[in-house]
């Protein structure tokens, strides 16, 4: 078993922890069966967000009883006091507890801070002297927020997207969380899904002492298959080296992650999909995204009203009208018969 120590918050834990972002995607009595086999099998950090629909409920339910025998983060996306007081109730509401782990702001355009006219540091601060939350984390996506949180001194943990396609800017943010002292917990290490090697993103992420990674999980055999890196975690081959190397060489550039900041859209194009629809049709069965549900899906991007709203939200600063338009005519082209 493989431990991670979360930076100065003192929580130490299997290096495998749980993402519940899917388990929105399936009923209650099954997210809670997966949770409860999750924590069964070692794994005690659990991560969620308001914003989950009912990921919250589900995590509530399963740990129900047992509040001290795990870690719960949560997120809120709010931008004003009132709001961060009504997210923050309605967590604790969902989750049965009196109080969250890691209460982190969750994607925010801004570094919150005292003092910055907001009042949602100084709402978090309150929190914490209440008991109410035991750690203040924040969440991003943007290089330059997560840089400006590290250096504010101000957060005891930052959750950011890294995996083996990480860029040397990723990296450095890595680096300056270890040098700061401040954990740092891994979103996205299969990029959204285009990572199709558990094995291959589990051995690059375990050079890493200080990264806790949080894989979501929506089925059964997804948790199995983490479940069995607590006693035989993957250490970095020969072999697996050249996966990740084929991996950087095929996605590195400007490709979307799926984190879905971009939607939702005023004509309906399921954006988050949609501009990674090439790379997903190579790199999965081809035939659960040829559909004629996903064919109707893609043909809305012909709808396009080029309002500009998805690249003004996008965190990593895609074209993401043109980046929808090229996934587009490729997927025409593939229909028409190009070999893929």
């Amino acid at each position: 078993m493989v431990q991670v120590t979360l930076g100065t918050t003192g929580i130490t834990v299997e290096k495998n922890s749980f993402g519940a972002l899917p388990i929105q995607r399936i009923s209650k009595e099954e997210a809670v069966k997966l949770l409860r086999k999750a924590y069964s099998c070692g794994v005690t950090f659990f991560d969620t967000a308001r914003f989950y629909t009912d990921s919250e409920e589900k995590v509530g339910e399963a740990f129900k009883g047992m509040r001290d025998k795990v870690y719960i983060a949560t997120k809120t996306g709010a931008t004003t006091v009132e709001g961060f007081w009504k997210d923050l109730h309605t967590s604790l509401g969902n989750l049965q507890t009196d109080y969250i782990d890691i209460y982190q702001f969750h994607n925010p355009r801004f570094c919150p801070k005292p003092g910055d006219g907001t009042g949602l540091y100084e709402a978090m601060l309150e929190a914490k002297d209440k008991g109410m939350v035991r750690h203040i984390g924040i969440t991003n996506h943007r290089l330059h927020v997560a840089k400006e949180a590290i250096e504010s001194g101000l957060y005891e943990t930052l959750q950011f997207p890294f995996c083996y396609l990480a860029t040397e800017k990723d990296l450095e943010i890595v680096d300056a969380c270890k040098e700061a002292g401040m954990g740092f917990i891994a979103m996205k290490a299969l990029s959204g899904g285009l990572i199709t090697n558990s094995a291959a993103a589990y051995a690059f992420l375990a050079q890493y002492d200080h990264v806790l990674p949080i894989w979501g999980v929506q089925r059964e055999e997804e948790l199995d298959e983490f479940l069995s890196y607590i006693d035989n975690p993957p250490t970095m081959t020969e072999e697996l080296k050249a996966v990740i190397e084929k991996d950087r060489t095929e996605l590195l550039g400007e490709f979307c992650r799926g984190c879905g900041y971009c939607m939702p859209c005023p004509v309906g194009i399921e954006i988050n999909n949609s501009a990674r629809m090439s790379l997903m049709i190579r790199r999965a069965p081809s035939a659960a995204q040829l559909t004629e549900a996903w064919q109707r899906k893609m043909l809305l991007i012909e709808n396009c009203l080029h309002c500009g709203q998805c690249k003004v939200k996008c965190p990593y600063g895609l074209d993401t009208p043109a980046l929808l338009q090229k996934n587009l005519q490729d997927y025409k082209e593939i229909l028409a018969g190009k070999k893929i």
